[in-house]
């Protein structure tokens, strides 16, 4: 194993387009401020840097549709992740920003340095452009009609309706989301980057040099490696970003993919006056953390700049999480399906350490993992209230009572064999702890903290210190003497678990070790790691303060709020993508399609249907599997409803289904037709249903 001398660690830069949630939290900000703690309380030289990501076509997109400028948008956006940050105790040794001089600066230079070196090649394309808005179309905001399942708001890049990959040009009726215009193709000259000749350097770096990477990220890496490379553009049109530092580039910027991963060096840079050490030197251990949807761009497209570069070192290692669905469906910001953290804040002051605890604990660390309000409240009130918290305090609380509120002496002589367990669990710990975040298993980690804890219960249980003082009130005999010891080692070897506890508990949950400090009446040098493990933490005779509860319990009102608010604030996928009319006159009726002859019409074959069964499609939160009766056949229909309705709602429903409508294969299940919803004003579906029951397979005329 390579001995580095100082380690550097970057968290994904957050886009400042809206705030964090706490599927971010999960995936990236939290392992990362673990592992940097951990770290630095084993004394390393280490190094921890973010900052905001400011540049890029969303951020002008929602300038334009509130009537600010770009940088009103991530000033207003930079400040409130910041402030998240913090609050939860994300322990950043800088979080800057990508609009800074500074880092223009270094993205413009870096550019510059490819640039001269001969690496990018310079090509004229063609590009969707909308001539209302007057700007080139990223794909995502080009919408129009799945050629595949024929949902009408399929996007440029992919239906969320069925799930298949897209491009502008396959779409049908493709209009612009910020105009309502329908594009034109306009030629554009931009630079790009040629992956493909760093293709055998990645397969030799990645898939030899670094087979112990996480299988999600080597897996990643492999496919894309598998199915080829290609040049890709690293230039864009607009006036948002920064300036390519080119002559005769006016109107062109940097592709943000390009520029925000510079963000890592820009921001040591601005820390540091030897930022050089932390990039340029080959014994600094570069780590980064992101999620899974950054893996190409950390792992493929990042270490293939640098490399051409020449000057910089490449990661040691890119930890990514996979994604935090919440209460069973996936994140959506545009829909509002998330939980911010600083709407979580303002919810529970004073509990950031819950929120970590519960994040932590449930981390999507090899697959996609779920957040529900009542797992919440579960973990909270059964484990840190019911066994870290109540360890601590009946700890505290029998100390105070039967020891005068001072550390008792320790009895080697007197060592039973459950003393001798739990010493035992003291002292190995630290290492099952340590062996799991140098791993980047963070949820082992945490719970062998916890099993320490709850290892403190059942040992205090069996003990029973509390019914021994009956006999050390009698007259002083041999009997009365031992129970006295007893006492005394337990509540002793409890005083310094608790003192263990706060060290190794400190990555993970920080204020709740703080607030241990305070009631052990120690100092914050206790937490270096050297000190885990050890049975003398606390003086023999050291007076402690009276305990105080470490955490509250969660109540059902609470939690009931909470899902409310949720399913309240969900809104219609397309609401922050709405066109850019200068009025909120509301949802207006979309334009007719083009006009078509009755023979046209007399091709459709609709029938009454009726659902014989419906289930969820795995890995596909959008769609329903349906069995449908048609009178004389069962069809199976992939349907993209499972938002609006459970399977259950939907059993024995009577629907009019599109039944010659050519077979479709999605998520890898054959779909023989379509059944017709209608949408409302709000965006809900509903079915297009007879007023009466009537006989599966009657046509619709």
């Amino acid at each position: 194993m390579k001995n580095y001398k100082r380690y550097l660690v970057t968290a994904a830069l957050p886009y400042a387009n809206g705030p964090v949630h706490i599927g971010h939290m999960a995936g990236v900000y939290i392992p990362a401020d673990i592992y940097v703690r951990f770290q630095r309380a084993r004394k390393k030289d280490i190094k921890f840097v973010c900052g905001s990501d400011e540049h890029g076509v969303p951020i002008t997109i929602r300038a334009m549709k509130e009537g600010i400028s770009p940088q009103q948008v991530v000033d207003k956006y930079h400040a409130l992740i910041k402030d998240s940050f913090e609050r939860m105790e994300i322990s950043f040794d800088i979080y800057s920003r990508t609009s800074s001089p500074i880092h223009h600066q270094t993205a413009s230079d870096f550019f510059k340095k490819l640039y001269d070196k001969g690496l990018f090649e310079e090509k004229e394309t063609e590009q969707f452009f909308d001539e209302k808005a007057n700007l080139f179309l990223a794909d995502r905001y080009i919408t129009g009609t799945c050629p595949v399942c024929g949902n009408t708001r399929a996007y440029g890049d992919q239906c969320e309706n069925c799930g298949s990959s897209l491009s502008p040009d396959m779409l049908i009726n493709p209009r612009s989301t910020l105009s309502e215009a329908i594009p034109i193709k306009k030629k554009t000259r931009h630079w790009y980057f040629p992956l493909q000749d760093y293709e055998s350097w990645l397969r030799e770096w990645i898939l030899q040099e670094h087979k112990e990477w996480k299988p999600n990220v080597y897996g990643q890496c492999k496919s894309w490696l598998d199915n080829g490379l290609q040049s890709r553009a690293m230039t864009r049109d607009g006036n948002w970003g920064i300036q390519v530092p080119l002559p005769g580039a006016e109107g062109k910027v940097l592709y943000v993919w390009f520029d925000a991963p510079i963000g890592y060096i820009s921001a040591t840079k601005e820390l540091l006056p030897n930022w050089k050490e932390y990039w340029c030197r080959e014994d600094t251990k570069l780590i980064h953390f992101i999620g899974k949807d950054n893996i190409v761009f950390h792992c493929i497209i990042f270490p293939s700049m640098l490399k051409a570069h020449g000057d910089f070192v490449l990661p040691d290692s890119v930890p990514a999480n996979e994604f935090l669905n919440i209460e069973g469906e996936k994140v959506s910001t545009s829909r509002n399906w998330a939980v911010w953290v600083h709407e979580y804040l303002k919810d529970f002051p004073g509990c950031e350490d819950i929120l970590r605890y519960v994040l932590c604990s449930n981390a999507p660390e090899t697959k996609d993992n779920d957040f529900t309000w009542k797992d919440f409240q579960e973990k909270n009130n059964s484990e840190l209230v019911a066994i870290f918290g109540n360890f601590v305090n009946r700890t505290m609380v029998l100390m105070h009572k039967l020891c005068g509120g001072k550390v008792p002496v320790l009895h080697a002589s007197a060592l039973d064999e459950s003393d001798r367990a739990i010493m035992k669990a003291i002292q190995t710990t630290p290492l099952l702890v340590s062996e799991a975040l140098e791993e980047y298993k963070f949820r082992d980690a945490l719970f062998s903290v916890i099993d320490l804890a709850r290892k403190g219960n059942k040992y205090l249980q069996e003990k029973e210190p509390w019914k021994k003082t009956t006999l050390t009130e009698t007259v002083e005999n041999e009997k009365s003497k031992a129970a006295k010891e007893d006492i005394d080692n337990c509540l002793h070897l409890c005083l310094q678990l608790t003192a263990n506890l706060a060290i190794l508990i400190h990555p993970f949950l920080p204020a709740t070790a703080k607030k241990l400090l305070h009631i052990l009446k120690v100092v914050d040098k206790i937490l270096e790691w050297e000190n885990a493990g050890k049975l003398n933490l606390l003086s023999v005779g050291y007076s402690l303060r009276a305990p105080e509860l470490l955490f509250r319990k969660i109540e059902d009102k609470e939690i009931n709020v909470q899902i409310e608010k949720l399913k309240h604030g969900l809104i219609q996928s397309d609401a922050d993508v709405a066109p850019i009319t200068g009025q909120n006159s509301g949802k207006e009726a979309p334009d007719l399609k083009t006009e078509i002859v009755y023979e046209d019409f007399s091709k459709i074959d609709l029938r009454i249907g009726t659902i014989v069964s419906a289930e969820k499609v795995e890995k596909a939160d959008k769609l329903l599997k349906l069995l449908i009766d048609l009178g004389n056949e069962h069809r199976t229909i992939v349907s993209g409803i499972a938002l609006h309705f459970s399977p259950e709602q939907i059993k024995g429903k009577q629907v009019v289904v599109v039944a010659n409508l050519a077979p479709r294969k999605m998520r890898g299940i054959q779909s023989d037709g379509m059944i017709l919803m209608a949408e409302d004003k709000d965006g809900k579906l509903h079915f297009v249903s007879p007023e009466l029951l009537i006989n599966p397979g009657s046509t619709v005329n």
